[in-house]
């Protein structure tokens, strides 16, 4: 069974790389180059055009977790896994809206973007110390206008409907988007923003229960939960 993979904001594939995903044929969705008038939405279509299958598994991991959500909306027979990620965008801290109207991250430099590691240790959780090499590893080769382009796109964000066909999995060590503020299905003790690294055997266990059990009528149970 294939299982496809949406990477957060400025990160790719190597977010996954400690999960245990001997259970399907994982396929990692890479980046395209967004127009400039690209919303989530708009953008989330591309990346589903690039997904040939009909019923298809897509797991999204912040970033990646809204663009599945879109996808979900869209179409009813896509089955979204969130991770550290949000439904609609009523699901924000409040502190985004000051990023919406002013938007510091069109003005901060690149090299400062990807510099500032005591923020990105703080924000995503990362405490193992080849986790954060990862992590950091990942940052130093963010592409950073479509970060740029990516953080506009969230700002702007304005669904508001969740769809039966998602199941968002959230962390209780969350800092960037905080448990308090979703209904989740699924709860990871301790779970950071980057629990796919922190608590890999925990997610990895999860996602071979929601993609593997099956019912009586053939359907998924990621529609039953």
């Amino acid at each position: 069974m294939k299982l496809y993979f949406i990477s957060g904001l400025g990160a790719d594939r190597r977010v996954f790389s400690l999960l245990d995903l001997s259970f399907c044929e994982p396929v990692f969705i890479d980046w395209v180059k967004p127009d400039p008038a690209d919303t989530l939405c708009s953008y989330a279509a591309k990346l589903r055009a690039l997904i040939p299958e009909e019923a298809p598994f897509v797991v999204g991991l912040s970033l990646g977790g809204m663009l599945a959500s879109e996808m979900a909306k869209a179409d009813p027979k896509l089955k979204a896994i969130l991770i550290s990620s949000n439904r609609t965008h009523l699901e924000f801290p409040t502190y985004f809206k000051v990023f919406k109207y002013v938007p510091l991250y069109k003005w901060i430099p690149g090299t400062v973007m990807k510099n500032m590691q005591s923020l990105y240790t703080y924000s995503f959780g990362v405490k193992d110390p080849d986790q954060k090499k990862v992590l950091y590893d990942i940052i130093r080769d963010a592409d950073i206008p479509f970060v740029r382009w990516a953080i506009g796109a969230i700002m702007h964000w304005d669904n508001t409907e969740s769809s039966s066909n998602i199941v968002q999995i959230h962390g209780t060590g969350d800092r960037l988007f905080r448990v308090s503020n979703t209904k989740p299905d699924h709860i990871i003790e301790g779970g950071s923003h980057t629990m796919t690294m922190d608590k890999h055997v925990e997610v990895s266990a999860l996602l071979r229960r929601l993609t593997g059990s099956q019912t009586a009528d053939g359907h998924s149970g990621i529609n039953n939960l």
